[in-house]
């Protein structure tokens, strides 16, 4: 049995740790802990104090490590490391009371990429990991994408626009071809619980336009650990350069990457 890389027992440690703040406020939550961040874009006390606790986590074990937080605590990379984190993915689930939502940690390297992922969904207390060539898990069991060939058996994810709204129509043109092809679709509010679900096989494929690097870091590298193909809009592998995520298996990416080319052909 491979020994766990410190990198990722840290991860995991911080993700935890994290998940146990929100089990501790999810459904206490009082509206004096809302704030807006931008238009129909929320934080929560609860956010943030996930956020410090994986900041000092991962920072009191890799000091010379840079951080890359989506509720804007970073640090410089003097390793040439950077750790991305969406402390509570799914903020408006939790706002809300609905139990899904997560924790996202990875570690990415300047030369090799992406090398270390954690999505942790504190209420189902179910933790993806990867790491780089070693493959992905759910809570300890490794996990593959799905081997779904047949059109009308697939489950496909994807997100919605909720504040940016010039490529609504493309989007729904989109929708509109992915919903004639699959048995149906799922939106469960979280890009990284979508990519986990994708990478064990739940969802055939996932799709979103406009996502950041803490959305979708840890994510993508649990999809292709567990043998599934993550691409941006127009088909490339640096998912970096653009907010665009295509995610599936042998059948699934290649169909959504064309019906994406066909109703965003300037996505970028």
């Amino acid at each position: 049995m491979q020994e766990t890389p410190k990198e990722l027992q840290v991860a995991e440690e911080a993700a935890r740790a994290a998940g146990a703040i929100t089990l501790r406020k999810f459904g206490e939550l009082s509206t004096r802990e809302i704030h807006r961040k931008d238009f129909r874009d929320f934080v929560t006390e609860t956010d943030r104090a996930c956020e410090a606790e994986i900041n000092r986590i991962i920072r009191a074990a890799f000091p010379e490590d840079g951080m890359l937080c989506e509720e804007g605590t970073t640090a410089e990379a003097r390793s040439g490391r950077t750790w991305i984190v969406d402390p509570l993915d799914g903020t408006l689930n939790f706002i809300h009371s609905f139990p899904v939502f997560s924790i996202s940690i990875a570690l990415k390297d300047e030369r090799e990429g992406l090398t270390h992922g954690v999505v942790y969904q504190p209420v189902q207390d179910e933790l993806f990991t990867a790491e780089k060539g070693r493959g992905a898990y759910l809570n300890g069991r490794r996990i593959s994408v799905s081997d779904r060939r047949e059109e009308e058996g697939w489950l496909i994810a994807t997100g919605l626009p909720f504040k940016e709204y010039h490529y609504m129509e493309a989007y729904m043109a989109m929708l509109q071809d992915v919903v004639r092809v699959s048995a149906g679709i799922r939106r469960a509010g979280s890009a990284a619980v979508d990519l986990a679900y994708t990478a064990c096989g739940r969802f055939d494929g996932f799709w979103e336009y406009v996502l950041y690097p803490w959305d979708f870091s840890a994510g993508v590298l649990l999809v292709r650990e567990a043998g599934g193909t993550v691409t941006d809009f127009r088909g490339e592998t640096d998912v970096y350069r653009r907010r665009s995520i295509i995610a599936g298996n042998p059948e699934t990416h290649p169909l959504l990457l064309g019906m994406a080319g066909k109703h965003f052909p300037e996505a970028g």
